[in-house]
């Protein structure tokens, strides 16, 4: 698996390269848990997202990424945001890659499956909302989930 280095406002940070439109998904359960995994590229919690296909729409590759990474199926519920800050800087170290950030931010509600790692996933649990800022994550994913946790109202543009 690819190494995964995130950058933030930083002079030292490599130019970017590519823009990837992405989605990430906030899922929970029926007990108001979230689904995090913890990524086989940088060992950070987070929850579950990719990279939109060709051919696939935004909620399509909401729950493709979920099952691929999760074991989970979904169904898309609502948003929180759009994250698109230039100042955020993902290098992809295999390969060179410099992404701009470019990801939206669905809500989801578990259907069916039970938490499984991939190869994108060493770690996948329900988590309890209470616990989930207490998980070593990237800040660009603290910021997305509490957005989330502010509960429902305009969605985050930025």
């Amino acid at each position: 698996m690819a190494c995964r280095i995130d950058f933030y406002n930083d002079p030292a940070a490599p130019k970017p390269n590519s823009l990837v439109p992405s989605v990430n998904i906030v899922v929970t359960n029926e007990a108001g848990e979230i689904l995090m995994i913890r990524r086989s590229d940088n060992g950070n919690w987070a929850v579950p997202g990719g990279a939109i296909d060709l051919g696939e729409s935004l909620p399509e590759a909401a729950i493709r990424e979920t099952l691929e990474e999760t074991g989970i199926r979904c169904e898309i519920t609502g948003l929180v945001g759009t994250y698109t800050d230039p100042k955020h800087v993902i290098l992809y170290a295999s390969n060179g890659e410099a992404r701009q950030e470019f990801s939206i931010v669905l809500t989801g509600q578990a259907v069916a499956g039970e938490p499984t790692p991939s190869d994108e996933s060493r770690e996948v649990r329900w988590v309890p909302r209470d616990e989930v800022c207490s998980l070593s994550m990237d800040r660009s994913m603290r910021l997305r989930i509490g957005h989330f946790l502010e509960g429902p109202g305009k969605p985050y543009i930025g």
